[in-house]
């Protein structure tokens, strides 16, 4: 019996209770939850039905919570109730009901634990959108790994995502680029505002290869060819260092396609229409502080330029044009400011910034080796890159490391940690598991051991302490999912698969043999066994799917 499965069940008995007392049934919610208890003596499951309920329809906690265990505990696959406290339920089931699970879960593979809690949301989750003017950087890496996690759990629960890397080929620092590009190629140093590293050099030299011809136009020509061609240079490298990360988006989206389309004006005048522009001093204003922000902004400078703010409120608008109604998009630590202009200029759209658009915040990450951070990539020679974490050490530990902690927390990733093939690094734990799981399945195929056929699988056998407590974890994953979603925090999907599967699988695995020893006949509990081990191979494979991370047969 899952979780929601037994939901039903204390709903279901919650009905009859108020039928027979003549109670109105309209104060009844259209579901409810079970949740584990914290201490395992107190049973398999708890509810808080009765307290939710009780002033509602004016009977005691106790009272009602006396009248529900009554009747749930004559429900199939309840074997006792008990009521504590002020009206808590503790509900215990019994083995057949409670190793069903194993069943449920193996059958259902890779769609268990998803859902429809977010169906019929539709949500653009932009993320990473690094400046093509260099590698990706580590803070970049973070969000690659933590928004496509997240682009994951979004439509594992039902909702209808639109991932998308903002490619900002337009401004200042694409100048900057250029004229370091033109730099290098003349044998000359960066500019003093410019870029420095190998990979300007190499870049530059790729499109003096494209166009040998570049030197010998005027500086303005050269110029806007390095641009181009240096610009599309940096962002192939970009794509094919995130592909190689597991990372695809759905839309790369150009700002200059804003500029192009005239998407700015068309930005311009909705706001002019809604009523928040003014003039001053010949530029043109957005009056945010009238939702909130600490200042008024500029879009249209004297000049007639654009500034970077209006090319924010174009392709926001361009968003919600696009039929998305939740527009996410996931910042660096030094973009903490930016929240309140852009919350105001969601309202100033007419949007409810609290719905429509969501920011989220990551902090910073260090690459520690020896104890001591690591400052500088030998290719880039200003900050750790992509490349730089995935050859220390590799994609899948990359991916779990970036993933595991909540993302405004900064975090430290130990070199020698996360390369250690031990119990103490966090993903080696949680795939061996996935690699032990898939080698008793095969060990069990050449001793002729077998799951056989689902209704010959005897659930009832699973009767012991530690296979009751994995069948509970297992239990968990829906939840942990919708919740890991709702949140926007994958990193409970990897505390989960830590501290609740993995751990719960190896003191199974230390308590209760799943294979016959030598010429032991092969019996349903080894049978039974083998079911609950696949259940924890599937939802191993699940979780570490959600994350980005392989789930390998052999280690």
């Amino acid at each position: 019996m899952t979780p929601a499965e037994l939901a039903s069940v204390v709903l279901a008995a919650a009905h009859a209770v108020f039928e027979q007392r003549g109670l109105d049934r309209a104060a009844l919610p259209g579901r409810t939850v079970v949740e584990r208890p914290r201490n395992p003596e107190h049973g398999d499951y708890a509810s808080t039905l009765a307290l939710q309920l009780s002033k509602k329809v004016g009977v005691p906690p106790r009272e009602l919570a006396t009248a529900l265990a009554d009747e749930l505990s004559r429900a199939a696959g309840v074997k006792s109730v008990e009521i504590a406290g002020p009206g808590f339920l503790n509900i215990r089931l019994d083995a057949a009901a409670a190793g069903q699970l194993a069943r449920v879960i193996v059958e259902a593979g890779a769609e268990y634990g998803r859902s429809d809690r977010l169906a019929g949301e539709k949500i653009n989750l932009e993320f990473v959108s690094a400046n093509p003017t260099g590698p990706v950087h580590i803070g970049g890496v973070r969000w690659a790994a933590v928004g496509d996690a997240l682009s994951r759990l979004l439509r594992a629960t039902g909702a209808q995502v639109g991932t998308e890397y903002y490619f900002n080929d337009a401004g200042s620092q694409i100048d900057r680029f250029a004229r370091s590009l033109l730099a290098a190629a003349k044998g000359e140093p960066a500019p003093e505002d410019g870029y420095g590293g190998a990979y300007i050099a190499e870049i530059a030299a790729e499109v003096q290869a494209r166009r040998p011809d570049v030197l010998t136009l005027d500086e303005a020509a050269a110029q806007e060819v390095f641009r181009v061609e240096g610009v599309a240079l940096m962002f192939d490298e970009i794509r094919s260092s995130l592909r190689d990360f597991g990372v695809e988006f759905d839309t790369y989206f150009n700002e200059k396609d804003l500029h192009d389309r005239g998407e700015l004006d068309l930005a311009l005048a909705r706001l002019r229409q809604q009523g928040h522009l003014y003039e001053s001093e010949g530029a043109t204003w957005l009056r945010t502080t009238d939702f909130g922000d600490d200042k008024d902004r500029v879009l249209r400078k004297s000049n007639g330029e654009w500034t970077y703010f209006a090319a924010d409120c174009a392709y926001y608008l361009d968003k919600r044009e696009r039929g998305f109604e939740r527009v996410v998009i996931m910042l660096g630590a030094d973009h903490h400011g930016y929240i309140g202009r852009m919350k105001a200029m969601a309202a100033c759209f007419g949007d409810d910034p609290e719905r429509n658009l969501e920011i989220l915040i990551g902090q910073l990450v260090n690459l520690v080796r020896d104890g001591a951070p690591m400052r500088m990539s030998k290719r880039a020679g200003t900050v750790i890159t992509l490349e730089d974490l995935v050859d220390a050490i590799g994609v899948d530990a990359s991916r779990y490391a970036l993933a595991r902690y909540s993302s405004d927390s900064p975090i430290d990733i130990d070199i020698e940690l996360w390369t250690r093939a031990t119990r103490d690094n966090p993903v080696y734990y949680v795939q061996y598991v996935a690699a032990r799981t898939a080698g008793v399945a095969r060990n069990a195929a050449e001793v002729g051991l077998v799951p056989g056929d689902a209704d010959a699988f005897r659930p009832e056998l699973l009767d012991h302490e530690k296979e009751n407590e994995l069948l509970k974890a297992l239990a968990e994953f829906p939840a942990v999912v919708a919740t890991a979603a709702e949140l926007r925090e994958p990193h409970r999907v990897a505390r989960y698969l830590e501290e609740s599967v993995a751990a719960s699988f190896h003191r199974f695995y230390d308590n209760c043999r799943v294979l016959p020893l030598g010429d032991e006949e092969v019996t349903d509990l080894h049978r039974a066994r083998l079911w609950l081990n696949n259940a924890t191979r599937t939802v191993i494979a699940n979780g570490l799917h959600l994350l980005g991370v392989s789930a390998p047969e052999r280690m």
